[in-house]
């Protein structure tokens, strides 16, 4: 009612299933990181601080962001894409340089990924965008014209991650689909979308090294990871070695705390341990409706810009469904891509698992 105040209403079971992964997630790094750490900082902690100080930021977030109007944060939709733009630049031109690839900021001790919040950039931007055309998106000129404002942040990002690139253009193919009527458009979107895959696969051999090795790994050396990756999840059978008893995550598996951590989960988990956190990231999704919870989720990955996400649509007004559910769809996509590239299902990529590293 109108001048009354409203209580708030949290889905338990998602907030349940959101705290077990958390916490979840905590011991899983710890274990899987801990050597890495102890090796290269002289601190088994060191990950695990790291992400514990993420974890409650995104926390934080998560329940600023439940009780706040999103409507107020289209206002900043043009200049977070401006932002997102230049950030993507720097990284280019300042950026910090990790294992042979340019793609962190630092800002004092503490330092970011650009391409992680261009994602949330690209979200509010295009969903301003298209609630402000969506009696003309139908129109091919208009969604050509929607795509092509994608492509300056997907370009900058995909110089130095072709992985996050793809999810960015993802994000720009799903508003517009949700938007749009006509479907058949989205072949020529295809098209346009293999195309510049095409060129940045060309621009970096590497690139296409990987998709060498995703085919037969046994004939390439740099294969060594994902073989590594398969020994560790078949290893772990039915109910896994025990936490902590990981083999292959002692220098087998390069940076296990990384985007081949489902693998180690497997090992030391087991197939019903692996199932079981499956079945957590499946109530999630399925309660897609507290998209909050994904906010605090993907900061636990160093992504504390998402709990800026608009998640809550209890309105139900275009701008917030198109908002809500680009967060909900790319979010689990990330979680897909990581599972295949640990079971060798697509060539090896750079994603974050949420809640989980």
């Amino acid at each position: 009612m109108p001048g009354s105040s409203r209580k708030k209403k949290y889905d338990y079971t998602l907030l349940a299933a959101l705290s077990i992964l958390l916490l979840a997630g905590l011991v899983i790094l710890q274990s899987t990181s801990a050597g890495n750490g102890d090796v290269k900082v002289n601190d088994p902690y060191y990950y695990l601080k790291k992400q514990v100080f993420a974890t409650t930021i995104g926390i934080a977030a998560m329940f600023v962001t439940a009780n706040m109007d999103y409507h107020a944060l289209r206002r900043f939709a043009l200049p977070a894409y401006l932002a997102a733009v230049l950030l993507s630049v720097a990284v280019l031109l300042v950026g910090d340089e990790y294992n042979g690839s340019r793609r962190w900021l630092s800002l004092g001790p503490f330092s970011f990924q650009p391409s992680e919040f261009a994602k949330v950039a690209v979200i509010l931007f295009l969903a301003d965008l298209v609630t402000k055309c969506a009696d003309r998106v139908k129109k091919m000129r208009v969604m050509a014209g929607i795509m092509i404002l994608v492509l300056p942040v997907a370009g900058l990002v995909g110089a130095s991650n072709l992985s996050t690139a793809i999810i960015i253009l993802g994000i720009g193919v799903i508003l517009v689909f949700i938007a749009s009527p006509k479907y058949g458009q989205f072949v020529w979107m295809g098209v346009i979308g293999c195309a510049f895959l095409a060129v940045f696969l060309a621009l970096e051999s590497y690139r296409l090294e990987r998709l060498a090795i995703w085919r037969n790994p046994e004939a390439y050396e740099k294969g060594y990871q994902t073989l590594q990756g398969l020994y560790a999840i078949g290893s772990g059978g039915l109910f896994g070695r025990g936490l902590g008893n990981s083999v292959q995550k002692l220098g087998f598996v390069p940076e296990a705390q990384n985007d081949m951590i489902f693998s180690i989960i497997c090992e030391e988990l087991g197939l019903f341990g692996a199932g079981f956190i499956l079945l957590l990231f499946l109530i999630d999704r399925a309660h897609s409706s507290a998209l909050a919870a994904l906010a605090a989720a993907m900061s636990c990955a160093g992504l504390v810009f998402y709990g800026c996400v608009p998640c809550l649509f209890a309105g139900a007004e275009f701008y917030g469904i198109l908002a809500a559910t680009v967060v909900f769809a790319f979010a689990g996509g990330m979680l897909e891509v990581v599972l295949s590239n640990a079971a060798e299902a697509l060539p090896e990529g750079e994603a974050s698992l949420p809640f989980l590293h």
